[in-house]
């Protein structure tokens, strides 16, 4: 199973969730690993232009076979909720002083 997700890089938050996601879906627990792995993909960048256009992330399993429904019930226990509601996530980037166009 492979589940590819664009990447919209100007929106304030777009890096507190790709370290979310990456901690959920790389390593969230030794005891409870998830056999999934979630990674940024680009075709080459010198052929197609820059990542605001082209850079896009993936959630591979390890498995031959994951329910998709089963890894998105895993996802909705472990990150920020309500999903939608954007102050229940951290924004690590503006606390840091960086700004989406730094």
């Amino acid at each position: 199973m492979e589940l590819s997700l664009p990447a919209e890089l100007h929106h304030p938050l777009a890096w507190s969730v790709v370290q979310e996601l990456g901690h959920v879906l790389n390593d969230a627990s030794v005891s409870e690993k998830l056999p999934t792995v979630f990674r940024p993909v680009s075709p080459p960048p010198y052929l197609n232009g820059g990542p605001g256009e082209f850079l896009s992330w993936v959630i591979e399993s390890e498995y031959n076979y994951i329910d998709p429904a089963w890894i998105a019930k895993e996802l909705q226990a472990r990150i920020p909720s309500p999903v939608d509601d954007l102050s229940c996530w951290p924004d690590a980037s503006l606390e840091a002083g960086l700004r989406p166009e730094d």
